[in-house]
C-alpha cells in the first residue's frame, strides 16, 4: 500500500466487504455519512480495520474531520508515509 490508488482500492474493498456498500457508489468525493450511509459505529469499525491493515495507530482526532472517501485516503496516505 504505497500510493493513493492502492489506498483507494483497499478502502473500496473494505467498504464493499465489511459495510456492503455498492462499489459504484464509492468515489473520491462520496460523503461517508450522507451518500454511503455510514454511521458513527461504522466509522469506528472502519478505523479499526484500517489500523489492522496499516499496522499504524490512528488517533480518533485525525478522523473527526474525515467526511469523504478522499479524506480517508489522505489520512491513510499521511499515516503510511510516517
Amino acid at each position: 500500500m504505497q500510493n493513493r490508488e492502492q489506498i483507494l482500492a483497499m478502502l473500496t474493498t473494505i467498504l464493499v466487504d465489511e459495510f456492503e456498500i455498492d462499489a459504484d457508489a464509492i468515489t473520491p468525493d462520496a460523503n461517508l455519512y450522507e451518500e454511503l450511509d455510514l454511521d458513527s459505529i461504522d466509522a469506528v469499525d472502519l478505523v479499526i480495520k484500517l489500523q489492522q491493515l496499516t499496522g499504524k495507530k490512528i488517533q480518533p482526532d485525525e478522523f473527526k474531520s474525515v467526511r469523504t472517501v478522499n479524506d480517508v485516503v489522505n489520512a491513510i496516505e499521511g499515516l503510511v508515509k510516517d
